[in-house]
Parts: structure tokens; C-alpha cells; sequence
């Protein structure tokens, strides 16, 4: 079937797409869905879903995330056929739908799956499936996100969901730190409400109203501070912690650990986020390695998926020519890497043939047409 070219009805106008659950949520809400997602007799992700847009709003983990996706899409891509570049796919490439589609790819990572509908014409084109309605288990879209009916998708040639059916994604390990952070920052800033200012104390006999009513007038026309009336009689302490934590100095600590568990989670490291107080250029370098490391199997699982045979179908489909051949991204050059490698190569091509192929490929040499 030649999804470019018959029109059927379309998916996402079946559905009946629901507003995410925006109300308050806590490490409780986040069990319960985990469980009723990992459900035996009847998964489902809504709640778990609802989770994940909600805790998108947190500025560090939308920046890792911006970071590992865009690690990708700034990837020189081309196609190729029998290792020869093929030019007519470059603006292909580089059209706004297939950055997304390449886009939805990365997410997939995130959010364990991921379904695009591809819709008919002469340019491709596609909506995003809201991911509520996919129950992997089944191989159905259901028409409600809590449901159990819908339209079994394994079978459509212009819908292609990507992901492992047992996966929920990294957004998981990262949605309890960002819960946790949610709690300290509101700890922060009532911290900062409290002590930010000086309190005032005023003392007065207890047995003079007067003075005790013209002292209160005094206190309520110079400002909002915190301030106390306190009988002179009377014996009273504030035991408010600040003699270990003088300058919030704890919530600080807690959330820029929270903020590294989820550089860790989603990057693989800290140092290329953040940086530490003990961090040098050995340790840098260390943590960027181990970035590079995360960022190659990113790399190869698009590509695998780019060249899978469901999306070339696709891409085929529209009229595109993808017969045989195959998406590649071009490998970066580390040069401090590549000086100290052609300094080897150099002493083993004096000991044995080494066939031009290893040179074109290590260094990046075109090869000629």
C-alpha cells in the first residue's frame, strides 16, 4: 500500500486526546503509577505519563534533555548508496519534518516508546501519536487513554512506533530527584522567608496594655519583617537550626546532588553540565569521554532505526530514492585522539599493508567518485 498516495482516515482524529494531569504529585503518586504501569494484567502508562510532562517543567532536566537530543540532531547526516553520497536526500535530511522525526527517535530513549503517524502526500509528514493512547502489550491505539479498545497498529504500513514494550524510559529514574528537588526548593525559600530578614523583638510589661497596643501599631507601620512581642516576664527561644545551616547552605548541597542524578541518568556524567568544586581538566576530560561513550550508542540506535526496514518503507512510499542504500552520520574527528593515533599507524604501516579503506574511514577521507 502506497501510504503517500491513498488516503485513509487518520489516527489522530479517532482519538480522544486528553489535557495532562497537572495536580500535585509526590514520590507516592510516582510508585503508583510505576506499579500501574508495570501492571501484568493490565499496564498502563497514563499516570506515568502525566508524571513525566509534569516534572519536563524542571529547568535542569529539560537542559540535559535539550542536551542529549540536540547531541544528535547536530550530527551531520547523510544518505548513502554502495558507499556513494546521494544528493537528492540532503533536503530530505534536512526538512523540519524528518529533524522531527529524528527528534521523536531520541525521545523514544526518554520516554521508553514513541508512535508516528505518517500522513499522506508528496513530502513527508507525520503526527505524533500522544504516547497515553499506545498499549505495547497489545499492539493497539487505544481510543481513550484508559482504555482497552482502539485500532491494533502492527499491521498499518503508515504508522511506526518505536521502543521496547517493556521500557518506561529514562525520564523515569530522573522523575524521584526531581520530586525531591520540588520539596527542598520550597524548603529554600521558606527558609529564606524566615531568616532572610532580621527579626524584630520587642519585650514589654504584660500588665501595661497601652504600651503593648502602641508597640503593635509601631511594628505594623515599619514593614512586613518577621517581628516579636514578647513580655518581659517571659522566657522564650527560637530554635531554628541556623546555627548548622546559617546560610541554607544544606538545601543548596541537596539539590545540586539531586541536579547531578540526573545529569548522571540522562548524560552519563556530571562535569559537562556542571562543574564541582574538585574538577580539573583530568576529571573533564574523564566525564566527557564518558559523555562521547552514551552519545555513540545514541547515535548507532538512530541510525539502526533511520535504516530500519519499516521507516525506508516509508520514506519509499513517498517517492524518495532510498533502493539500497542507507543513512549515515558522519563520525567527528577528535583531533588530540587522531594525532596520537596516526603517530601508531604510522610505525604498524611499516610493518604491514594497511588497505586504504582504514585510512579513509579512521580519518575521515572522502573517497573519490
Amino acid at each position: 500500500m502506497n501510504i503517500a498516495k491513498e488516503q485513509q482516515p487518520l489516527i489522530i482524529n479517532e482519538i480522544n486526546v486528553r489535557s495532562a494531569d497537572r495536580g500535585y504529585k509526590d514520590i507516592a503518586t510516582w510508585r503508583a503509577a510505576l506499579t500501574t504501569a508495570e501492571s501484568v494484567y493490565n499496564p498502563n502508562r497514563s499516570r506515568l505519563y502525566d508524571l513525566y510532562e509534569d516534572i519536563m517543567l524542571d529547568g535542569h532536566l529539560s537542559g540535559v534533555v535539550a542536551k542529549k537530543i540536540n547531541a544528535v540532531l547536530n550530527k551531520e547526516l547523510f544518505f548513502e548508496t554502495g558507499g556513494k553520497h546521494v544528493e537528492e536526500m540532503d533536503s530530505v535530511i534536512q526538512s523540519l519534518p524528518f529533524r522531527k522525526v529524528v527528534r521523536t527517535l531520541v525521545e523514544t530513549l526518554l520516554w521508553g516508546i514513541s508512535a508516528m503517524e505518517f500522513i499522506p502526500g508528496c513530502e513527508l509528514a507525520f503526527n505524533l501519536i500522544p504516547r497515553k493512547h499506545i498499549k505495547p502489550d497489545t499492539g493497539i491505539i487505544t481510543w481513550e487513554q484508559n482504555g482497552q479498545d482502539g485500532i491494533p497498529y502492527t499491521e498499518m504500513e503508515n504508522v511506526w512506533v518505536t521502543g521496547d514494550p517493556n521500557d518506561l524510559g529514562l525520564l523515569l529514574r530522573c522523575a524521584p530527584y526531581c520530586l525531591y528537588k520540588r520539596g527542598g526548593l520550597a524548603d529554600w525559600a521558606q527558609y529564606i522567608e524566615l531568616f532572610g530578614q532580621p527579626v524584630r523583638v520587642i519585650r514589654y510589661d504584660s500588665y501595661d496594655d497601652q504600651t503593648r497596643a502602641e508597640l503593635r501599631r509601631i511594628l505594623d507601620e515599619s514593614g512586613s519583617s518577621l517581628s516579636l512581642m514578647i513580655p518581659r516576664q517571659a522566657d522564650f527561644e527560637i530554635v531554628d537550626g541556623k546555627q548548622s545551616n546559617s546560610d541554607g547552605d544544606l538545601q543548596l548541597s541537596f539539590i545540586k546532588a539531586l541536579n547531578e542524578e540526573i545529569s548522571v541518568a540522562v548524560l552519563g556524567n556530571t562535569e559537562t553540565t556542571n562543574s564541582s568544586r574538585s574538577a580539573g581538566y583530568a576529571q573533564s576530560r574523564i566525564h566527557q569521554e564518558q559523555q562521547a561513550e552514551i552519545l555513540k550508542a545514541d547515535i548507532a540506535w538512530t541510525a539502526a532505526m533511520l535504516n530500519s526496514k519499516k521507516f525506508l518503507n516509508i520514506l519509499r512510499s513517498y517517492g524518495y530514492p532510498v533502493n539500497e542504500g542507507r543513512f549515515v552520520f558522519r563520525n567527528d574527528m577528535d583531533v588530540e585522539y587522531l594525532y596520537k593515533r596516526i603517530a601508531i599507524d604510522k610505525e604498524i604501516a611499516g610493518m604491514t599493508e594497511i588497505p586504504d579503506a582504514y585510512w579513509h574511514q579512521m580519518y575521515g577521507i572522502p573517497t573519490r567518485a
